[in-house]
């Protein structure tokens, strides 16, 4: 079955979902959710759509079963995190490099993926200003920097003067459509056959990932850009924090480990020993904020993004004890 020409606003983000499959389900998950809502907002009753979008919603809810003792699936606030700190991560990944001036295939991935997932947040409610920021900000690099290698410039590094409504004026909604782009890592790295898998699926052209449909006559984009990147590979380990080392190939010869330093937040001392004062109610808004934030330093944790977890900690234990965030 073709993907829809209608839906070729979503076809990257079912890629995304088709290249995280294996490696991080949860992220699979939530962006076959965002295309389905978003599909059902874009044509629901066009005969080939209402087809398009039962088959993904076939696929949600076997999903839906199979990790229904995940908690990023079953509370949306774990999900929320799950899925706003790995979009953050590679977007951290991708400033970074691109403030050191390396500019390459797989910090232009980085970019571009970092604002399809924050197009995913939108799932759980609102985008706050700072993601809509980010994500107008990756999508923008992504675009300028890919332009720059197509046509042998070498791009200005970090914060450049961005137009106010400059966001990947060449690519339009659809992004980088028809270049291919496959995600072959993660946080932590996953084993080369994953990386190849996440290729092989990548190579089929104009394929709607995640259903394993054709894509149809008219489904290609017509965007200006020819290049295709279908053998992008993420080294393990190239989207830990900025304080982690990348994880690297064993040297030649035995070196003994330096320890990277790590920045991590001043605590609080009036937090150490905090009581909740005397006369404070808190709402049941105070109390899912709270759970937010704990729910969010856990997730850090998993990145072992110590500064994170650390600060949300204190916003939490400040909220509880005093009812202010």
């Amino acid at each position: 079955m073709a993907l829809p020409v209608q839906f070729r606003i979503i076809q990257h983000h079912l890629r995304t979902a088709q290249e995280h499959e294996k490696r991080d389900p949860v992220v699979t998950y939530y962006c076959r959710l965002y295309a389905m809502q978003t599909g059902m907002k874009l044509d629901s009753k066009t005969p080939e759509c209402r087809k398009f979008l039962v088959k993904l919603m076939d696929q949600l809810e076997t999903m839906k079963k199979e990790l229904n003792d995940n908690e990023s699936i079953s509370q949306e606030v774990v999900g929320n995190a799950h899925i706003e700190n790995y979009a953050l991560k590679l977007f951290l990944y991708a400033d970074n490099e691109d403030r050191a001036g390396r500019f390459h295939k797989n910090m232009i991935k980085s970019f571009y993926t970092s604002s399809l997932l924050l197009d995913v947040l939108s799932v759980f409610g609102e985008l706050s200003e700072e993601n809509i920021q980010h994500r107008k900000y990756a999508r923008w690099k992504a675009t300028y920097i890919h332009n720059c290698l197509k046509n042998g410039e070498t791009p200005q590094p970090g914060p450049i003067g961005m137009g106010e409504d400059e966001e990947a004026d060449d690519f339009g909604a659809e992004g980088f459509s028809g270049l291919g782009l496959s995600h072959g890592g993660s946080f932590r790295g996953g084993p080369p056959s994953q990386a190849s898998e996440d290729q092989d699926h990548s190579s089929v052209p104009g394929s709607a990932p995640g259903i394993g449909f054709a894509s149809g006559p008219g489904s290609a984009p017509s965007g200006p850009p020819t290049t295709n990147y279908n053998n992008i590979h993420i080294p393990p380990g190239a989207h830990a924090p900025a304080n982690t080392p990348a994880e690297l190939p064993p040297p030649a010869e035995a070196v003994k480990p330096v320890p990277m330093p790590r920045s991590v937040p001043t605590v609080d001392p009036t937090l150490l020993s905090a009581q909740q004062q005397g006369g404070i109610q808190l709402s049941p808004e105070d109390f899912t904020k709270a759970q937010k934030y704990c729910k969010y330093a856990g997730s850090a944790l998993q990145y072992e993004d110590v500064g994170t977890a650390i600060q949300n900690l204190q916003k939490a234990l400040k909220l509880l004890t005093t009812g202010k965030e």
